[in-house]
This record gives structure tokens, sequence and C-alpha cells, in this order.
């Protein structure tokens, strides 16, 4: 069994507890990890506080630490399958996606590495002939950032990356469920040479952990990535430090099929944007919007698609679908499915839990039209997609912005014009049009609504994780007049 520590002050250590962690295909446990409490928590930030303000952190240059993170993509890119393979045995992600992404991590650093030296001030063209004033932009402070277990090193490189570009500090808590990705990603951060305490990496519960990082007061900014319901106690808390937040809160995404749309296209995009991750996807294209003209076509199109799906172990390359990452997953999953089920809606493929060890479900399509379907409203985080038909584009915009979230969205048509109206009409961080699940480090992205606010990803990222300062300074050499002295 392998044993995980965590990375305090530059030095890995043991948790004052640990806890088993579960392979998710097997269903047994693989790993002890180190369990973070509310002494750990308060090490972690005092040394990323220290690093701020007293270490040799706070003296490099922007330059400097720019460095420091092209050092750390490439070791990210040379360890890329072995962090890929401990995310997918951890988490159940599919060895062929943990692959693909990790590598593509490693342009995420480079690109926060190169915008390092290029975060600028400003210089105001003040009203007073005597001053000039400028702007400078400083490190926000400690930042608490919290990432869930999906792609957990991808959303933890959205926030690890502009943080340190920007000159801040941070303590990172891996998700309790499959941590050893980060635990490992931690040896990177210590082989690039970065300073003590600037990057600190822990795991463990929420009352215990992440409640005790979420309100320590000397936190000063929390980035949260998970769902609503833990982003209000995250809200909460910060009510404790008065921390800034940035939340990225997944959501109920809408993907819109218009009858004259390349359907072969469509029907390619809709599989990867539902069944990809095993639905375990902040934008996961979860409820289909197609033209009632063409439905019955595109659904049949996408049954056979989704039956031709490969559901096996996620260490196989020829897999693509996996387990989902937990048991009380793959209870909640199959719990709403049959809720859907009993409302009136269709079961068209998949929907039951295959037998066996691990926690998986097959590739699920839920036919909603007409019914007022739990599935259309609440967020699966699985390989489930609810189906509704429209008629007109009013109405297909109407049933796009039903929801609370408003994390992404997907557009698939030929009319331009049309295409254009829908981007402005959509309530969403994120459209995509005639293509699904693109990424890119330049690119940020975030939520409406309930999926969330601030932005991962691109200048704006890294721009909140600094703060501006205001610098006046009086260029005249006449002594500033008595102010008491009437004149």
């Amino acid at each position: 069994m392998q044993r995980f520590q965590y990375y305090i002050d530059g030095e890995f250590v043991d948790g004052e507890a640990r806890f088993q962690s579960i392979d998710p295909a097997t269903g047994k446990v693989w790993a002890e990890m180190p369990e973070a409490r509310e002494s750990d928590v308060d090490r972690a930030v005092s040394a990323a506080e220290t690093a701020l303000y007293d270490g040799p952190w706070s003296k490099l240059t922007a330059t400097q630490r720019g460095k420091l993170l092209y050092k750390l993509a490439d070791l990210v890119a040379a360890n890329a399958q072995k962090l890929a393979e401990l995310e997918t045995r951890d988490t159940g992600k599919i060895i062929r996606e943990t692959s693909a992404q990790i590598a593509y991590v490693a342009d995420y650093y480079r690109y926060y590495a190169g915008l390092a030296d290029k975060i600028e001030g400003a210089y105001l063209p003040i009203d007073k002939p005597d001053m000039d004033v400028w702007l400078r932009r400083e490190p926000i402070g400690v930042v608490a950032m919290v990432v869930p277990w999906n792609s957990q090193l991808f959303l933890s490189t959205v926030k690890i990356g502009p943080a340190l570009a920007a000159g801040c500090t941070m303590v990172v808590k891996a998700s309790e469920d499959g941590p050893a990705p980060l635990l490992e990603f931690a040896r990177l951060v210590h082989e690039a040479g970065f300073p003590a305490g600037v990057v600190n990496i822990i795991t463990g519960f929420g009352p215990s952990c992440g409640s005790a990082l979420s309100r320590h007061p000397k936190v000063a900014h929390i980035a949260f990535t998970g769902g609503p319901e833990t982003a209000r106690h995250v809200v909460r808390n910060s009510a404790e430090n008065l921390a800034s937040t940035s939340l990225e809160l997944g959501g109920k995404s809408p993907f819109i099929v218009f009858a004259d749309a390349d359907l072969e296209s469509a029907a390619n995009a809709q599989v990867a944007g539902i069944f990809a991750a095993t639905g375990q996807s902040c934008v996961a294209g979860s409820r289909l919007i197609v033209e009632r003209s063409v439905k019955d076509k595109f659904l049949a199109m996408l049954k056979a698609k989704a039956e031709a799906i490969r559901v096996g172990i996620p260490s196989d390359m020829a897999t693509e679908v996996g387990p989902l990452a937990t048991k009380r997953q793959q209870d909640h999953v199959a719990a709403l499915v049959d809720r859907s089920v009993e409302s009136g809606a269709r079961l068209v493929t998949g929907g039951r839990r295959p037998d066996g060890d691990g926690f998986y479900f097959p590739p699920t399509i839920l036919d909603c039209d007409g019914f007022a379907s739990p599935s259309l409203a609440e967020e699966f985080f699985g390989p489930v997609l609810s189906v509704v038909s429209f008629e007109t584009e009013a109405e297909a915009l109407l049933l796009a912005n039903d929801t609370r979230y408003g994390l992404a969205s997907g557009v698939f048509t030929q009319n331009l014009t049309r295409a254009h109206r829908l981007m402005k009409g959509l309530r969403a961080g994120i459209v995509w049009v005639n293509t699904y699940r693109a990424v890119s480090p330049i690119a940020p992205f975030g939520g409406f609504g309930l999926s969330g606010h601030g932005r991962e990803g691109g200048l704006a990222a890294a721009l909140d994780y600094t703060r501006t300062k205001t610098i006046w300074l009086r260029t005249s050499d006449d002594p500033i007049p008595d102010p008491f002295v009437m004149r």
C-alpha cells in the first residue's frame, strides 16, 4: 500500500492522522493519505505568509518568478505519464484522458511563466499639476486553493499558475477523494526550486481542514472549485477573514442543435461533451436541446454512438468511459436517473449500474421531452444526457437559459447570423459554436449564477491574484501651506 505525505514549508510531512484512498475501478483501498487538521492548516498558512513577506520569494523579480515557472513546466512535461497514472488510479479518470490533459498542463505553466513580468501597473494623468500618480499591482496575499477530485491537476494549475505569476504564496487543499496526483506534484514544486512556504499542498476533510483553511485570518483570497452547496460554506467562512473569493461551481450546460447543423459533427461533439471524463466535467453538455424536425434522427445517432462506447478499466488505453470517482457519486447518479424515469422521462439507453466491482455507470440518455424531469435541473456529474426539443430559435434560447447555472453552452448551426444572436443571448460564461470543450491557457473561463464568479485562465486570472496600490508623489519644491493659516 502506498503512503503519501503533504508538503508544508518546503518539507514532506505526515499529518496528525491518516485516511485510506479507494481505487474507483475496484472499490478497494490502494493508498494511505495524510489527513490535515487545524494545526496543520495553521502551519501551512503561516509558512505561506512568512514566504510572502519575509522569505527569498518576496525579493525575486517577476522575471525570476517566471523562470521558476518555466522550470516547473518542464518538470510537469517530463513527469506527465507518472502523474497521469496516479490520477487514473486515484480518481478513475481514464488514462487516455489524464495523459493528454496533464501533458497540456505544462503549457499552462509556460503561459503563466511568460506572463509573470507582463503584469503591469499604470501612470495616471491626474488632474493636479504638482502630482505624479502611479498604480502598482502587487500580490493579493496568501491564497487558499480548494480543488475537487475531477481533473485535479488541471483545476489546480489554473489557480497555481496565475497566482505564482502574480507573486502570491498559497496553501492548496487537494480533494480527499483522489489527492495522490497533487501530493506527488508537490515533489516537482520542490525540485523546481521554489522557496520554502511558497506552495504548500495538503489534503483532508471539509470540517477539519477545508473550513479551517477558508476562515484562516491570514488568508487573503480563496479560489474554490466544487459544488454550490460547499461554496456557500466557503463564502460564509470568508466572512471571518473578509477574503475575496473566486468560485467555479460547475453547471447544467445546454447543447443546442439546429436542423441545419452538420449532425455527424454535432453528434460527435455531444458524445465528447457528456461522456468524456465519465461525465464528471464542470462543462459537461448535459442538456441536449435539439430542433424537433431532426430530433428522432439525431437521438438515434447518439444512441448508436453511446452504445458503442467501450466501458472498462481506466488504466487501459482502449477504455473510453471509466468508473465514477466515488461510491456516493455512483449512488447519486443512479438515484437521479430513477427519479427522472419515475417523473416521466424515457430511458433511451443505459441507466442501470452494472454488476461487479468498481463505481461504474453506463453512458445514459434520457428523453425528457414534455416532462419536468429532475435531470433537466439537477447536476448529475456523471454520464447522463437529458434531451428536449424545440420549434423556434426563441424557444431554444428560452430552454437554454432556463437554469440557475451558467458556465458553458454549445450551439451547432450553419446560420452565421443565428449563431451571433445566440452568442449574445446565452447566459453563460463560455459559448462554443460548432465545437465543444475546447480550452486554452490564453482563454479565461468561468460562469454566471450558480456557476460562480471570477475567471480562470488567461490574463484575467493573473489579475485576480493582484491588488492595486495607488502611489502619490508631489513634484513641487514649494512648501505645503499651513492649512490652518487663512490667506
